[in-house]
């Protein structure tokens, strides 16, 4: 009833101010056929600012100031601005404005009262929806709404972070990151640990939660919030993130796309791989691949590797060390402090 499905409801509204100077903004003006005579964004940096073509201004009253043909406002805005955009819609609807907005900011199905306001201002009001119906038909189930609710962050932590990927799912990203941590703190040194597993339990892990529960939209900002907690609470040296599945592994694609995401959210200043040969039910593509996905996606390092050799027949770490010009180490068997000397050695070396 609110939703929008075709370019040609939106045309039908010509022309817009758009409430949001972002990348929301820009893709609804940029859609075909669609008029914008004017922008608006709650940011003090942008507002006075040329954006495609507009100076943003910082109010609905002022855009219609620079120029009032208006017939509707688009409200463009991110997940976490909920009382932003229903401040502009009712202002937009008190106005005798049409209103379209995006679910991520505000959906209609939620604020009914919206519609209520708009039928009596004889204004029409829709939303820029998941389409959550196509998902359906496609595959027969669909959430009954966007699961992606967490607002996006930024943040630069004072504390450096090391990434704990791996090869496939069950190859020891768990116990690396956990005894890592445990050989940090006998050490006296202040870490925090961050499992994104609920089976994550184990100490020392200051605290766990299911990445594969959230969108994939969320996660990084999981993630990083995570880090930020850790860094403002703690303020450890070293932050250790475990990982999740892989970027590379062949029999299982699914959670390949949360592994990219949590590493994307950790944005490590260095990473280290664990694998485990001969893996009696997962198919990892191996460590060359894994190596080179993990630093194509972020700007970071591998520097070590993690070794799960319950499966390796008569492989040794010296094979892998030889092969992958790789420090490698068995967690089982002493490995942690080999490894934590790696990761304080690499710093060291690399002091900015």
């Amino acid at each position: 009833m609110y939703s929008i499905t075709s370019v040609k409801e939106i045309q039908d509204l010509n022309p817009f101010i758009v409430v949001g100077c972002g990348g929301g903004g820009e893709k609804f003006s940029n859609l075909e056929g669609v008029e914008t005579v004017g922008f608006i964004d709650d940011d003090v940096n942008k507002q006075g600012k040329p954006f495609m073509g507009f100076t943003v201004a910082d109010s609905l009253e002022a855009a219609l100031a620079q120029d009032d043909s208006a017939n509707s406002v688009a409200i463009m805005l991110p997940i976490g601005a909920e009382g932003s955009a229903l401040k502009y819609a009712v202002q937009a609807i008190d106005h005798g404005k049409n209103v379209i907005c995006s679910f991520r900011s505000l959906s209609v199905d939620d604020n009914l009262a919206l519609s209520k306001f708009a039928s009596r201002n004889n204004v029409i009001i829709k939303e820029i929806n998941s389409r959550l119906d196509v998902v359906e038909k496609i595959m027969g189930v669909a959430p009954e709404k966007c699961t992606e609710v967490l607002p996006k962050i930024s943040y630069v932590p004072k504390a450096k972070v090391i990434f704990v990927g791996g090869t496939s799912q069950e190859c020891g990203k768990r116990t690396t990151t956990r005894l890592l941590g445990e050989e940090a703190r006998k050490r006296g040194m202040n870490i925090s640990i961050i499992s994104t597993d609920e089976m994550g339990l184990e100490p020392p892990t200051d605290f766990n939660f299911r990445a594969g529960s959230l969108s994939v939209m969320d996660v990084p900002s999981a993630v990083l919030g995570a880090i930020k907690y850790c860094d403002e609470t703690e303020e450890p040296e070293f932050i250790f993130i475990e990982g999740q599945s892989s970027l590379t592994e062949d029999g299982n694609p699914h959670p390949r796309g949360l592994s990219a995401s949590i590493l994307v959210g950790a944005h490590p200043d260095a990473v280290i791989v664990g694998h485990r040969p001969n893996h009696p039910y997962r198919e990892p593509r191996g460590i060359e691949n894994e190596i080179r996905a993990i630093e194509a996606l972020e700007p970071t390092k591998v520097i070590g590797l993690s070794l799960n050799l319950l499966n390796a027949n008569d492989l040794t770490l010296s094979d892998f060390e030889e092969k992958y010009n790789l420090p490698a180490v068995d967690m089982r068997n002493g490995g942690a402090s080999i490894l934590l000397d790696v990761i304080l050695n690499y710093f060291e070396e690399n002091k900015k």
